[in-house]
């Protein structure tokens, strides 16, 4: 009780006391009249009952001021506990002046407080979600003993429904690398790094995990797949670049050495050795030449330069240019035809597009058959085809004829001098060109190589464009 509730306990006390004094007073004066001719057994029942009076008269105002006093600290004890409960936008109707309306009101700013603070929190405790939800990496925290706490979107998406908070890490997640990584940053509070194979086929991830300040540890892995398969390319492009260089160097050397080594040879068998040598240093310098355009066609910075020129003019310069090579290789190149429409594309880069794709033709087209070029409208864009007829491709190679020094038949590639980077070229500059570029075939009945270029846009040209409108060449 504070310390006006006990100056209004101390004043009942005191009323209560003033009542039964003049109860008593009264009684008293009565006896005194009524002694003399009544007995004093009877007087005695008079003060009890007068006494019983007077507590039944002031037991009503006790009862009444106690049970106002009972019914507000029950609310406020209810309320507390709704508190308690979480319901922090509750509040007290307030009322009165005394000590309990000061109480009252204390918890109410109390109640005020806690729900802007637990608002803060929440609100912060979503911005730290969203902003772990869009990260590039995978997070999962775990408690000490191994049960998930907390996971991100992009963790819920590789582990599946399995992963969820409360369930152990182990249940939801089964690569030994992670669940080694944690463990050993559980155990031993340190930062353990390590690489995960198994968490999700086909993907890479390099895993950090590191102890938590409250215990816990909290595990990050990053996708190292594209990473990866970079590196993995760019070992392989060396050793190809090594072995396709390797090949040329080895055949001049032996044959320089065998001419300055030994007794100089005759005029017949000099022409040879120097035709050999001379085959050999082309086949290095085309493999440089194309090397270079690759460099350039796969820089992010390669851009092409886009004219409005008719389909048509593309295929009637690229049969022109190579009209003495496939004549040479005793091949008929014929033409399918090509639309008028205007096509935006760069004359120069095309041209060496087609020319990659007709060289790669003839030298898979049977000696004696044709090889067919030709192009057609198909909605907003022309199809530009090249097709052979020689052995065909088997599907299980078809997915990656386009990558660097990939060959079907290695052999015979060789042999015909070709270096394994034109279709690589070819479909870079053909991406360049906001194109597409794949191949189809089947075996015994030969290849068809496709890409497309978009169809001019009917806005007007900008300065330095220019429309080619070329004869039509027919076969």
């Amino acid at each position: 009780m504070t310390r006006k509730y006990y100056a209004k306990l101390l004043g009942l006390f005191a009323l209560l006391l003033g009542v039964h004094t003049l109860a008593t007073l009264l009684l008293f004066n009565e006896l005194l009249a009524l002694s003399a001719r009544q007995q004093l057994s009877v007087l005695g029942w008079d003060a009890l009952l007068a006494g019983v009076i007077a507590f039944i008269l002031i037991l009503p105002v006790a009862a009444w001021f106690s049970a106002g006093i009972a019914e507000r600290l029950k609310r406020v004890i209810g309320f507390a506990r709704y508190l308690a409960e979480g319901h922090l936008a509750a509040r007290l109707d307030l009322g009165g002046s005394d000590e309990l309306y000061e109480m009252e009101q204390a918890l109410n700013q109390t109640a005020s407080r806690l729900e802007y603070s637990f608002a803060e929190i929440e609100s912060r405790r979503k911005d730290l979600a969203v902003m772990l939800d869009s990260m590039q990496e995978a997070v999962v925290a775990v408690s000490a003993d191994g049960t998930v706490r907390w996971s991100n979107a992009l963790m819920q998406q590789i582990a599946g429904t399995q992963i969820r908070v409360g369930r152990p890490l182990v249940h939801s997640m089964r690569d030994p690398d992670l669940l080694a990584a944690i463990a050993e940053a559980l155990t031993q509070e340190r930062l353990r790094t390590g690489r995960a194979y198994s968490l999700n086929p086909g993907r890479i991830y390099e895993i950090s995990a590191a102890p938590l300040p409250g215990g816990g540890a909290l595990a990050v892995l990053h996708d190292v797949t594209g990473i990866e398969a970079a590196e993995q390319s760019r070992r392989d492009f060396i050793a190809n670049v090594s072995h396709e260089l390797r090949t040329p160097l080895t055949s001049i050397q032996g044959y320089v050495e065998t001419l300055l080594e030994g007794p100089l040879p005759k005029e017949a068998t000099l022409r040879e050795f120097l035709g050999v040598i001379q085959k050999n240093a082309n086949r290095m310098n085309r493999l440089t030449e194309d090397l270079l355009t690759l460099a350039t066609v796969e820089s992010p910075n390669y851009k092409v330069t886009p004219l409005a020129i008719r389909a048509s003019s593309l295929v009637a310069d690229a049969v022109e240019s190579l009209a003495g090579v496939v004549k040479d290789a005793g091949l008929v190149l014929q033409l399918t035809g090509a639309p008028d429409d205007a096509v935006m594309a760069d004359p120069d880069a095309i041209n060496q597009v087609l020319g990659n794709l007709i060289e790669n033709a003839i030298k898979y087209a049977a000696s004696g058959c044709r090889v067919e070029i030709g192009a057609m409208r198909k909605a907003d864009e022309v199809v530009f085809q090249v097709r052979d007829y020689g052995p065909g491709i088997p599907s299980a190679h078809i997915e990656r004829i386009f990558e660097r020094f990939y060959r079907v038949d290695k052999a015979r590639s060789r042999e015909s001098g070709g270096t394994g980077l034109g279709l690589a070229i070819s479909m870079n500059i053909v991406q360049a060109h906001h194109g597409r570029i794949w191949a189809e075939s089947e075996l015994g009945q030969g290849s068809c190589f496709c890409f497309t270029l978009p169809l001019e846009t009917p806005d007007e040209p900008e300065d330095g464009q220019l429309l080619s409108i070329a004869p039509r060449i027919d076969s």
